[in-house]
């Protein structure tokens, strides 16, 4: 048996995250999405499929779904991230039942950018409260682990049969709202989980790598990888080269502008190119994670 570590469930920011998370999907399902049919992706699309067609209570249909991802988060993401997402689950079905909220708007733009964005900012909280609302994610990881699809494929034809149904059942406009609904979501879940915080590889070819290595260091306070190379090879010197350093940073997006911005002061020739990042960890990155 896997251990629960009650200690980061019970942490206030956790707790914190998941009850705002909760309340915001609660809110955008019953104020917007309920009432006009809009479907969002994964599990919470169909939950409101399936109680559109068949009138289950939501609240029913939302937890005996996600039944199936909690054994699979479970063996994935271990007993505690199982444990917080177990009550995410349980206070967003409640909420649902028995929260009252008429609609909002009949204004199928509306419905679409503010339901969208309520969701994905809710379950955003969720995942940084170290649980999640659906378990569309979890099936994502466990189904590119069989059969090597990246977890973004395995999501769109997910939620693509998810739409064609939606299509079918209630039409062709309430099928493309309800995309927008999707990638609304998504956007804002991805901000709200990465925020200003996202890191961002920054690259510096430069003839005056020394005073750049060391503003980056002693201003910023960000560590530095340097690859030997050679710069030069130009079309009309192609002969012409020397050996340089190229200095590898990761930075947020707020450092990114000021740091290029010192560097063009430092050698306005400096060729800087930017790779976005996933993930960071370890170094002196000080990035706490739930699960």
């Amino acid at each position: 048996m896997k251990k629960i570590h009650w200690n980061e469930i019970l942490k206030p920011k956790n707790i914190a995250f998941n009850i705002i998370g909760s309340l915001l999907v609660v809110f955008a399902i019953r104020g917007f999405m309920l009432p006009n049919k809009f479907l969002d992706g994964g599990i919470t699309g169909i939950s409101i499929f399936i109680y559109e067609i068949t009138h289950i209570p939501f609240g029913i249909i939302f937890v005996v779904l996600n039944i199936p991802f909690i054994f699979l988060g479970y063996r994935l993401l271990g007993a505690t991230f199982t444990a917080s997402t177990i009550i995410t689950i349980i206070l967003i079905a409640i909420g649902i039942t028995y929260v009252k909220i008429d609609a909002v708007t009949s204004d199928f733009v509306l419905i679409a950018l503010f339901g969208g964005c309520l969701v994905g900012a809710g379950m955003g909280f969720c995942i940084r409260g170290g649980s999640s609302a659906d378990g569309a994610e979890i099936l994502a990881v466990l189904t590119t682990r069989r059969i090597g699809l990246n977890i973004a494929e395995v999501i769109f034809a997910f939620n693509a049969l998810l739409f064609l149904g939606a299509a079918y059942f209630f039409g062709v406009t309430t099928a493309l709202y309800s995309i927008i609904t999707y990638f609304a979501a998504v956007k804002v879940l991805d901000y709200v989980v990465n925020g200003i915080e996202q890191y961002t590889s920054l690259n510096i070819i430069s003839a005056k790598s020394d005073p750049i290595k060391s503003m980056i260091v002693q201003r910023y306070k960000k560590g530095i990888t340097i690859l030997k190379g050679e710069r030069g090879y130009l079309p009309q010197s192609f002969d012409v080269k020397a050996d340089c350093d190229i200095i590898v940073t990761v930075v947020t997006r707020l450092e990114l502008l000021r740091i290029k911005q010192d560097v063009k002061k430092i050698d306005p020739k400096a060729f800087m190119y930017i790779t976005y990042i996933k993930e960071a960890s370890g170094g002196i990155l000080s990035v706490e994670k739930n699960h």
